[in-house]
């Protein structure tokens, strides 16, 4: 059997999920040292030392990272709500009650009590006095879990600069605790509703792309990873993994669950001007320095098992395969060396 024939037995190389499915004939590794019939020179590659990576390209969106429901505990009636689109910051008013204030503070641990002197420590106590301190008030030094008197005396400073009554305490629903600065997405409170309850979508305020990965690619989902970006009508860059979230699919509409990655944007001219766009996304599933790689059409299979390649001599040897990447594939193996020649049908 000559040369051409055996790599025609190459059917297709893809690369997929969570490795490379090489669909091949498989083929007697004594065959390739018959004699060659007279017929068109093979083509052949060199074996190269290089690196490598796998990578994954799916499509995302620009815009300001994933939306969440922003809901609130406290009484009374909504009597002003900020535009869509409105970015809020640390003690500035998220809504308006009964014609009063209800702040921004950070943090991320959310109040679930009343806080007035008195009371048992807590972490919640701290997320009062780190904002109070944030915002200019530390008549109780440097925060902690103990509400004590110099705390009430900082939180009526407060009170009084925002012009709420000077009671010293903080009901549970007095303000809203987010991780940061916030961004109006869409508004689902009404003016004269019940203050309490869902009250609008946020997201952040800094550019993000958020992309959505079926569950078959979660290996794709890793908090910190560093992602390459193309924004259309932008310019490359690069991002980060910030944020993981699922959807949950409707079984009866026939529709998945999903991943959705929120990736914030390193450079921020590179979306400059840009309030939405769309962005494609390469993920780096794996890298590989300084290996031996041919490309993916001089692989085949063995009818005794696993892979080889067809040196330009005729002969097969054995090889373990690594990464796919851009058409090439890793190859380890007795008797491989950088420069020698294999065929290939590419």
């Amino acid at each position: 059997m000559n040369r051409k024939v055996l790599i025609a037995a190459l059917v297709a190389a893809v690369v997929l999920g969570t490795g490379s499915v090489v669909v091949l004939t498989r083929v007697a590794s004594n065959q390739a040292n018959a004699t060659p019939l007279r017929n068109d020179p093979a083509k052949t590659a060199p074996v190269e030392k290089t690196n490598l990576a796998d990578q994954q390209s799916l499509s995302g969106q620009l815009g300001f990272g994933a939306e969440r429901a922003l809901s609130s505990r406290k009484g009374g009636t909504i009597t002003a709500l900020p535009n869509q689109g409105a970015v809020i910051d640390q003690g500035k008013p998220v809504f308006w009650s009964d014609a009063e204030p209800v702040p921004l503070f950070y943090g991320t641990m959310p109040l679930y009590r009343d806080l007035e002197q008195g009371m048992s420590n807590g972490p919640d106590v701290k997320v009062l006095e780190e904002n109070l301190s944030a915002l200019g008030y530390k008549d109780f030094g440097g925060p902690d879990d103990k509400f004590t008197y110099y705390t009430a005396t900082a939180l009526k400073k407060w009170q009084k600069a925002n012009g709420l009554e000077q009671t010293g305490k903080l009901g549970s629903g007095d303000v809203v605790v987010q991780p940061g600065a916030i961004r109006v997405a869409s508004l689902s409170g009404q003016l004269g509703s019940p203050a309490g309850g869902d009250l609008m979508k946020v997201t952040g305020t800094e550019r993000a792309v958020t992309v959505e990965l079926e569950q078959s690619k979660q290996r794709l989902a890793k908090q910190g990873e560093k992602v390459e970006l193309s924004i259309t009508g932008g310019k490359a860059t690069t991002g980060t993994i910030t944020g993981i979230s699922r959807i949950a699919g409707d079984q009866g509409q026939g529709q998945k669950s999903k991943i959705v990655l929120t990736i914030s944007v390193d450079d921020a001219k590179a979306a400059e001007g840009l309030d939405s766009a769309n962005v494609t996304a390469l993920f780096t599933v794996a890298k590989k320095q300084n290996v031996l790689a041919v490309p993916i059409g001089a692989l085949l299979a063995l009818n005794e098992g696993g892979y080889g390649v067809v040196t330009e001599d005729g002969k097969t040897v054995p090889v373990e395969v690594g990464i796919f990447a851009k058409g090439r594939v890793e190859v380890r193996g007795d008797g491989l060396r950088e420069g020698m020649k294999v065929v290939t049908t590419e």
